[in-house]
């Protein structure tokens, strides 16, 4: 039985760097979004990240091994670097990755979306806030 919960929240609120993210609680599927103050893109990062976890877990990959992965590889990332962990040839979910990002970019282009001002969207919420001179 699939039981999924999506919510979007505000970006600083995840539990660490990202766009989209999941993880099991109480028997519940968790995933949660970033507020990108546009639904098409909040609907994109939620599907990537359902086809993600439904793959992972149907191939025994870990949701700890994934965490722990993102996490490192967020504490290495060097500023102005916007790639993706998943991305990253060593990630335990690489394949199941690179097929989500597949199917985003499929819904992408039925919702008419321009790739790069979608990820453009997606990489502002990672810098930082000037507060002036």
């Amino acid at each position: 039985m699939i039981n999924t919960e999506i919510k979007t929240i505000p970006h600083s609120h995840h539990r660490y760097p990202t766009v989209g993210d999941y993880y099991y609680e109480d028997g519940i599927t968790r995933i949660r979004v970033s507020d990108m103050k546009n639904e098409k893109y909040e609907f994109l990062v939620s599907i990537h990240e359902q086809i993600e976890e439904f793959l992972t877990r149907l191939r025994g990959i870990k949701e700890e091994d994934i965490t722990n992965f993102d996490k490192k590889f967020e504490e290495n990332r060097k500023p102005g670097d916007y790639s993706e962990p998943g991305d990253c040839k060593a990630a335990p979910y690489y394949n199941e990755h690179q097929i989500a990002t597949f199917i985003e970019k499929q819904l992408a282009i039925e919702l008419n979306i321009n790739w790069r001002d979608y990820e453009e969207a997606i990489n502002i919420l990672d810098e930082p806030i000037s507060t002036g001179p």
